[in-house]
């Protein structure tokens, strides 16, 4: 039998190992590179075999020999069972309502889960100017469930991010889904400390705590007064069959795992 490993793991798979258990069998994923790609193919080698993993780059059913490293990389059309455009991908697919779970990242998320992939700073003039949205303002408002993974550090969650990149819950439920946009915005924000929930309203609170980590620790690395559930579950240890499944089977060089 499996059993629990001792933490002797990084953040970075710490964060890919509860990523995965979010996903459910049959999902289908709008995937990215990094660590979602990573979260997903080691769902679909555990609890969800039926994974049906989608690219922007326009691969459905991707089933990848080994890392990608580009949305366009030409192992994820080995074994698919489509390749068309990108413009089918978003516009058949994603707003039509037929992507179960959408996995966003970005360099600041605040309290109603928006997420800031664009700039530093002020727009005109930014102390950093970031890559910019790609697919994931159309993820965020689009897809049915949205996932945000990313480490828990205070510059990273602003009360309020410096520019709306993707739309979490705006100012709260009401003001998105007065938008009209259809997505159920996002659920469940991962982090290396434990996972954040919107509640009624659409603010993230604690809702989950790792292994070892505290309530402290999370307040003293979030932007805000975070809210806490009245209740803080533990997540479930990391096991050794999925550190394996991580290390020597789907990133064996560490390309996104060394070194976190």
């Amino acid at each position: 039998m499996d059993q629990p490993t001792s933490p002797q793991y990084t953040a970075s798979e710490l964060m890919c190992v509860n990523a995965a258990r979010l996903l459910r069998d049959g999902d289908v994923v709008f995937v990215g590179v990094g660590l979602p790609n990573l979260a997903c193919n080691l769902a679909r080698r555990t609890h969800a075999p039926n994974l049906q993993m989608i690219y922007e780059a326009g691969v459905i059913g991707a089933r990848p020999s080994k890392l990608p490293l580009s949305i366009g990389d030409p192992t994820l059309v080995s074994g698919a069972s489509s390749v068309c455009g990108m413009y089918d991908i978003f516009t058949l697919y994603l707003q039509r309502g037929n992507v179960d779970v959408g996995f966003l990242g970005g360099a600041q998320i605040d309290r109603y889960g928006n997420i800031n992939a664009t700039v530093i700073g002020d727009y005109a003039h930014p102390k950093v100017r970031l890559p910019g949205s790609g697919g994931s303002q159309e993820m965020g408002g689009w897809a049915n469930r949205c996932y945000i993974i990313t480490p828990h550090q205070k510059r990273r969650f602003p009360e309020k991010v410096d520019y709306i990149t993707s739309a979490g819950f705006l100012n709260s439920r009401k003001q998105r889904e007065a938008t009209g946009v259809r997505g159920g915005g996002p659920l469940v924000v991962v982090t290396n400390l434990g996972l954040l929930e919107p509640d009624e309203n659409g603010e993230l609170m604690l809702t989950a705590l790792h292994p070892g980590c505290t309530v402290e620790q999370v307040k003293d690395n979030t932007g805000w007064d975070i809210k806490i559930a009245s209740t803080v579950r533990e997540t479930l240890p990391v096991k050794s069959s999925e550190l394996t499944l991580l290390r020597e089977e789907l990133d064996p060089e560490g390309i996104y795992l060394k070194g976190s």
